[in-house]
């Protein structure tokens, strides 16, 4: 089923709304009075809705004397009610905008199926295979009408949506509201496979030149009056309203640019493409003029994308590329010319052109470069947050919390440049009297803010504080200095433990919650927690994040400690050290978790073990993320305490699951397959799913070398996993009476849930532990599927070939687990041919035969450095070599069939005769023949051509056969050496096509 089909039948059982039930006389009226006031041609148009009442009754299913719920029945009513929803469309001009804001995807989708029924496309054609400058101009408009909504859907999905608040709850609402929104998603989802080839189709449409032509209600009228003629049978190849090749032109132009400029979000090439389309609309639009379209285009959204694509692209005229502060500092982001960035900034504080949010957005994007790990970002994003800061106060906006985080360790170099952007930013002599109150109110506050006396100093003895505070504000500023100094000089004590921090109560409680939720410093978080305690006694300060995530098995245990500050700290610095280690801050994640650990060796062993716990678990993504990617083997240390977690018998600890996890395949990726054998206890192994499913891996890669007879392990992990694929079959009586049969996909009879199996091998990076299991899958795939759809595999003969219960297995879950796993076994290693030939055979089994050759060559093109040395046997087998036969066949390539022939051991002759006979063929044809070895079939195509009267492949025929190389009377080495040289040609051919 083609996905226009799908789409077709998707909508089909969509039910927008409920209309009121009509006798046939009443809809016989209700036709006549729409089309007198279509006729009218009055200026209002009639009520959209119109189309939802027509489509929702004439996809009304019916129901048969025994009760059985039908589809609708293509009978005359539903014709007349499909047709009336056509003409208000029509009456509409087929204006996308207006139907896009009335009607849903569901009804729209419906309405446009329908269109491209009546237009004479036949379901189950593709678009992209459709010759568009062949087709009548209504039928290739109905085409593009259909592409064109595609791609603005997609676009559209992709913005956020306001949620709109619901009114009181009613159940069929609610079930009919839930019911669109799915079918719209299956919608979005088919549109979304297909969005490359209706971009493709659209594309094309730029290169009609030539006007079409959009269904009228007198064509529509003219299609129901031919009787047997229905659903589109009859041609009106001039009639109906013309739309000018510009004007299709202009809009197409418009929809690409949209759909490119949203790709670009994943590929920056992309916005080239996008700003050639919106600058081509522009200048459509500039030569015909916005009124004479019949379709409307955004023109204030037009050229918002075209000053985003000027931004986003580079320009080779260097003038109108600096034209814009917007795309200097994009040039400077993509650089690297920071300075420069600061100096925009710094500049813009006096003009004040850039808008706030863009201000927020690029300091956002520098603090998330910083956070991976470039630490030279530091000081430029304090100085642009400091510009942001300073523009903030002129405008008389809050000061964001940035600012407050990046000014707790103030320094002379930071107050030296904060100084040097007030100055800057405000021309005293022009500037208003509310402005420099601002300022003066600013620095004022940042002065009472500092703690060092000689940092206070540096801003009252600068020359702009000067000159905007008076001298009576100048002496209240240093009395309360004075005042606060004996709090100052407690800063001056060293400290010397994590309990000998002086808290300070001079911040109120909100600021103190912000800079607790953001502070990632042992020390500052129990410094706040201990002001914040000081303040108040009846708060649990533990929630006032939603982001604070601890697991329940230990939430449970720090919840019942006592003091309520000791808990809140705990609680925090564990929470924030899972969320570091979370986004692989490993480094914060260790402090904190080093100062917890501290915290709790006092007064709570369990919580002792569980940090010990965690701190193990952090090593372990630590190295693995660091010298474990270069292939450097961990620390003997680290091992040992690997297999300590795992042989740790302490009662009453609270364990998380995952740390078993990743110990198992932290042993297994190390090769550790000795221990995983024979030391592990065996309680340990009874008791623990990871360490039993990583024993049974671990022994089974080990024998993968010995005699069938010795693969017993083999088959125990083959009867794991067995069992967690299976599913347990539950029957169930429905209200009508009959018995089905439900499968809970999720009720494993295994160890483990298949999600948990396949988390855990996503897991592993060992190519040998990748390979065993991945075979073991590939071969229970294999069981159900006749041999034509067989995938082959390493070491697949090590598996049994039969389960006593089929009916058990999910296949389909298998089938899906195999794609996931080859998918991911390709991320870690790219050119392991034997992982490339089983992504190959999948597509060839799904019949993605452009795919399955993608992935063929792929496989053997790595294994032969591009084919420039022979391709091992072992992976271009007969089999294989069959496969992409029979690809090259269903992609009519016929002449690569015929080449692809002498591959096999024995050249099939019969199969490579039959493909030449083919006249139809889509590759280059007689251009391939010098890539024929094989004397046999040359002669067959000298005989072909000369029988068809094909004078000129005839000859090309003759040339490959009279070369001296394929002489039958020379030595077989050079035979052998003529065939090597083809092939490599050939494949390299092909690959460069497919690739």
């Amino acid at each position: 089923m083609s996905a226009e089909a799908a789409d077709r039948e998707a909508a089909t059982s969509s039910r927008p709304c409920t209309p009121p039930q009509t006798s046939w006389f009443e809809f016989l009226l209700e036709e006549a009075l729409l089309e007198q006031h279509l006729q009218k041609a009055s200026p209002d148009p009639p009520p959209v809705q119109l189309i939802v009442q027509f489509l929702e009754q004439a996809s009304k299913p019916s129901v048969n004397e025994q009760n059985q719920v039908q589809p609708p029945p293509d009978n005359k009513r539903n014709r007349i009610l499909k047709l009336l929803a056509l003409k208000v469309a029509a009456h509409l001009k087929w204006d996308l905008d207006v139907l896009e804001k009335s009607l849903s995807v569901p009804v729209l989708n419906m309405l446009l199926n329908e269109l491209l029924c009546i237009s004479k496309v036949p379901p189950g054609t593709k678009h992209v295979d459709v010759d568009l400058s062949s087709l009548p101009p209504t039928t290739a408009m109905a085409i593009l009408l259909y592409n064109r909504w595609a791609i603005r859907t997609i676009v559209q999905s992709s913005f956020p949506v306001k949620q709109v608040k619901p009114g009181p709850p009613q159940l069929n609402v609610m079930n009919q509201m839930q019911q669109e929104k799915e079918l719209t998603e299956n919608i979005l989802k088919v549109l979304k496979e297909q969005a490359a080839d209706s971009i493709l189709v659209l594309e094309g449409a730029l290169k009609l030149n030539k006007d079409l032509y959009v269904h009228t209600i007198r064509t529509l009228d003219l299609l129901a009056m031919e009787p047997g003629m229905v659903n589109g049978e009859t041609e009106n190849s001039t009639a109906g309203l013309k739309i000018s090749a510009e004007e299709i032109q202009c809009q197409v132009c418009y929809d690409l640019g949209a759909i490119y400029f949203q790709q670009g979000s994943t590929n920056a090439a992309v916005h080239e493409n996008a700003k050639e389309k919106f600058f081509k609309t522009k200048e459509l639009i500039a030569k015909n003029g916005s009124s004479s379209l019949h379709f409307t285009i955004d023109e204030e959204r037009l050229a918002g994308y075209c000053q985003a694509c000027g931004v986003l692209t580079s320009s080779s005229d260097d003038a109108s590329q600096q034209a814009t502060p917007y795309s200097q500092i994009h040039s400077c982001m993509k650089s690297g010319n920071y300075q420069d960035l600061v100096k925009i900034f710094l500049e813009d504080n006096l003009t004040l052109s850039l808008p706030v949010q863009f201000r927020q957005s690029v300091l956002r994007e520098l603090f998330q470069k910083a956070q991976q790990g470039n630490d030279a970002l530091d000081e430029v994003c304090f100085k642009v947050c400091v510009c942001n800061t300073v523009c903030d106060v002129l405008q008389g906006r809050i000061i964001d919390i940035q600012f407050c985080q990046l000014f707790l360790k103030p320094n002379k170099e930071k107050i030296d440049f904060l100084l040097e952007v007030c100055s800057r930013s405000i021309n005293l002599e022009n500037a208003s009297e509310a402005l420099k109150r601002k300022m003066a109110a600013f620095l004022k506050n940042l002065c009472l803010g500092l703690e060092d006396l000689q940092l206070v100093f540096m801003i009252s003895s600068h020359e702009l504080f000067i000159k905007l505070l008076k001298d009576d504000e100048r002496k209240l500023l240093i009395d309360q200095m004075r005042k606060r100094s004996p709090r100052i000089n407690l800063c001056t004590k060293p400290v010397t433990s994590f309990y000998d921090i002086p808290a300070s109560a001079s911040v109120n409680i909100g600021q103190l919650e912000h800079q607790l939720i953001l502070s990632v410093d042992p020390w500052r978080i129990r410094q706040i927690l201990i002001e914040l305690h000081g303040m108040t006694s009846e708060r649990q300060f533990w929630t006032i994040s939603n982001k604070w995530e601890v697991p329940n098995v230990y939430g449970n245990v720090i919840l019942g400690i006592k003091d309520n500050l000791t808990r809140d700290l705990v609680y925090i610095l564990m929470a924030k050290g899972l969320h570091c280690c979370a986004i692989k801050d490993f480094v914060h994640a260790k402090q904190l978790f080093a100062a917890c650990l501290e915290l709790v060796t006092e007064f709570s062993p369990k919580l002792r073990q569980v940090m010990l716990n965690e701190m193990l678990l952090l090593d372990i993504y630590t190295h693995e993320a660091g010298a474990g990617v270069s292939g450097e083997r961990p620390p003997s240390d680290l091992i040992s305490r690997v297999r300590g977690y795992l042989e740790m018998r302490v009662p009453d600890i609270p364990l998380r699951q995952v740390i078993a996890e990743e110990c198992v395949a932290f042993l297994l990726n190390w090769r550790e397959n000795e221990y995983l054998t024979m030391q592990v206890p065996l309680p340990l192994v009874q008791t623990n799913p990871y360490v039993k499913l990583g024993q049974l891996l671990a022994a089974t890669c080990k024998e993968l070398p010995g005699p069938k007879e010795s693969r017993r392990t083999a088959k125990d992990l083959w009867e794991v996993v067995v069992q967690i694929c299976s599913v347990s079959n539950q029957h169930k009586r429905g209200n009508d009476g009959r018995v089905s049969l439900i499968k809970h996909r999720e009720s494993t009879l295994g160890i483990m849930y298949r999600s948990e199996l396949l988390s855990f091998i996503k897991k592993l990076r060992e190519p040998l532990v990748l390979t065993t299991i991945l075979s073991l899958f590939v071969k229970l795939h294999n069981v159900r599927e006749d041999i034509v759809n067989d995938i082959a595999a390493e070491h697949i003969s090590i598996w049994p070939s039969s389960i006593p219960n089929l009916q058990s297995v999910d296949f389909e879950a298998v089938a899906v687990t195999v794609k996931e796993l080859v998918s991911y076994a390709l991320t870690i290693n790219a050119n392991n041919h034997f992982w490339l030939i089983i992504q190959a055979d999948i597509y060839f089994a799904t019949n993605q035969y452009s795919a399955a050759l993608h992935y063929y060559l792929q496989a053997g093109a790595v294994c032969s450095d591009f084919f420039n040395k022979m391709v091992p046997p072992d992976v271009y087998t007969d089999q294989v070599i069959k496969r992409m036969i029979k690809c090259c066949s269903l992609l009519n390539c016929h002449t690569q069939v015929a080449i692809l022939c002498q591959f096999l051991r024995e050249v099939d002759y019969k199969t490579a005769f039959k493909a030449l006979q083919e006249q139809n063929s889509h590759d280059a044809m007689d251009s391939y023949y010098e890539y024929i070895w094989d004397v046999t079939i040359l002669e067959y195509l000298t005989y072909l051509h000369h029988k068809r009267g094909e004078t000129d492949k005839r000859q090309i025929a003759i040339k490959a056969i009279g070369q001296t190389e394929l002489n039958a009377s020379n030595p077989e080495e050079v035979l052998q050496l003529a065939a090597q040289r083809r092939k490599k040609k050939f494949l390299q051919a092909m690959a460069k096509l497919y690739f």
